[in-house]
């Protein structure tokens, strides 16, 4: 896997790299700011791009400016978003674009589920982090409209959300596939989404922010 970082901390930025570096991935480019960075990934061509939401020179949103410009540019490369602070506004808004995830820098901390999690969105896959993810579903429904799913149900909405299989909502859970498939069958039902659409979280963060 070819990986472009774009992270102003150098200490992170560092670590990041070691963090690819010792997991066999290639660290195609490593910068501190997201200035040109669209252009600079057209020249690498990398298969996912981890940069972080606030960067030079206002630290407000030039991160998350940079990944919509990429995924709509290249949307068949990965983008994986870090933040110190949790901001919906731009996780819903970049979840859409799918091969996407949004992590928490502490996140970061657990290398092994951090390193899937970056595979899992180079592969055309989500993650969203699970603060991200509560956030998300205590602000997200106003007109009481996830009222209709029970608890078990909501808590397989909240794994779905962050980019999880089946199999490994399962062994969050310690209930069997099977049963899984039937609360994500009984979700898309009761929430009237496509049981067909293989992007999950799409699906989801979409019928929330609508």
């Amino acid at each position: 896997m070819r990986v472009v970082i774009a992270e102003d901390q150098v200490l992170l930025r560092d670590g990041l790299g070691r963090l690819f570096s010792d997991s066999g991935h290639e660290v195609a480019l490593s910068v501190g700011d997201a200035d040109g960075l669209t252009a600079k990934v057209a020249g690498h061509r990398p298969d996912l791009v981890v940069l972080d939401i606030r960067m030079p020179p206002t630290f407000t949103d030039e991160g998350a400016r940079a990944a919509q410009e990429i995924k709509r540019a290249h949307p068949d490369i990965g983008v994986l978003v870090l933040s110190q602070h949790i901001e919906t506004t731009h996780a819903i808004e970049l979840a859409g674009l799918g091969g996407f995830g949004y992590l928490l820098k502490d996140r970061v901390l657990a290398v092994a589920e951090f390193m899937e999690a970056a595979e899992r969105v180079a592969r055309g896959g989500s993650a969203l982090d699970p603060k991200v993810v509560s956030r998300l579903l205590g602000q997200g429904d106003p007109r009481g409209s996830l009222s209709p799913l029970t608890e078990r149900e909501r808590e397989v909405l909240a794994l779905m959300a962050e980019g999880r299989t089946n199999g490994s909502i399962a062994d969050e859970l310690v209930v069997s596939e099977a049963a899984v498939r039937k609360h994500v069958g009984n979700i898309f039902a009761k929430l009237d989404l496509d049981p067909a659409s293989d992007r999950r979280v799409t699906a989801v963060l979409t019928y929330l922010r609508g």
